[in-house]
């Protein structure tokens, strides 16, 4: 993949309108209604590029997956969080049940995903903040979640649709540390360690430190890997190792979307090691 100006300008317009809030997050922090809005909006681009395609592309950054899953996985988990949220669920069951395939048909993917962006913005314009709605990761503040998460899962799964169909990907510095804030965060949350006891076992630790830093835009994380868990802070200070360069370059290798040979833009300082253990065990879907 290599980085592209901006079609249209929309992703730059709506990284001038991000809410900036160093202190808490050490990068860019982005309110329910600049999520949703970013959703519509990278998912909109990603049914310009499947439209029509084959649907039986590989998807090489998601082994086993093919362009028709990508799409069914993007627009159905966004059709499934329209219905947690619009319906003010704090129990999944019913939603994970109402699971809607996408449709085999590739000349039907842009409106089907259009759709169902469409349906999760409809969802949150609905509801406040603060409605109960069920939250994997353990902190009780679902609605904030689910529009962040579907934010990460949009950015991340364009760039799996751009290696599969030989696109080219860009996202904005200020979004690209906005969804490597929601990978950290969702990967480092309590919810995700006691779900994922094969990703805890591979992270316990005796505190050792991983720090990333974006060097394009305010964003900065630090990871201490505890008996119990990982704790994640926003902050600046020395650690094991540490890894710094473009944001969008440190999403796509945290998120084992391009291998770190091939981001000569980042550069790792100190324990390589500890930084090759953390990519290897930062698969979503470890010990499913």
């Amino acid at each position: 993949m290599r980085l592209s100006t901006p079609a249209g300008g929309r992703q730059s317009d709506l990284a001038r309108k991000l809410r900036m809030d160093h202190k808490a997050l050490g990068g860019a922090a982005m309110d329910t209604s600049a999520y949703v809005k970013a959703v519509v909006e990278q998912t909109s681009t990603l049914a310009d590029w499947v439209h029509g395609r084959d649907a039986a592309t590989p998807v090489p950054t998601c082994p086993k997956w093919t362009l028709a899953d990508l799409v069914d996985h993007v627009g159905g988990t966004q059709r499934m969080v329209a219905m947690l949220v619009g319906e003010q669920m704090t129990e999944p069951s019913r939603a994970f049940a109402g699971y809607v395939p996408g449709p085999t048909d590739s000349g039907q993917w842009r409106a089907w995903l259009s759709d169902g962006a469409a349906k999760a913005g409809q969802a949150f314009a609905s509801v406040a903040d603060d409605t109960p709605v069920w939250d994997p990761s353990g902190a009780a503040a679902g609605v904030p979640f689910w529009s962040r998460r579907l934010f990460g899962e949009a950015c991340v799964h364009r760039a799996d649709a751009a290696v599969a169909l030989g696109m080219p990907y860009e996202l904005a510095p200020e979004l690209a540390v906005a969804a490597l804030e929601d990978w950290l965060d969702t990967m480092t949350s309590r919810g995700y360690w006691e779900n994922k006891p094969g990703f805890a076992d591979a992270m316990r630790g005796d505190g050792q430190t991983l720090h990333f830093h974006a060097t394009d835009a305010p964003g900065e994380w630090v990871a201490r890997r505890e008996p119990d868990m990982v704790v994640l802070e926003r902050t600046h200070t020395k650690a094991d190792v540490a890894v710094r360069g473009p944001a969008i370059e440190l999403l796509l290798v945290i998120s084992r979307r391009r291998p770190l040979e091939a981001a000569p833009t980042l550069e790792v300082l100190g324990d390589r090691a500890l930084f090759d253990h953390w990519i290897e065990h930062m698969d979503w879907v470890t010990n499913d």
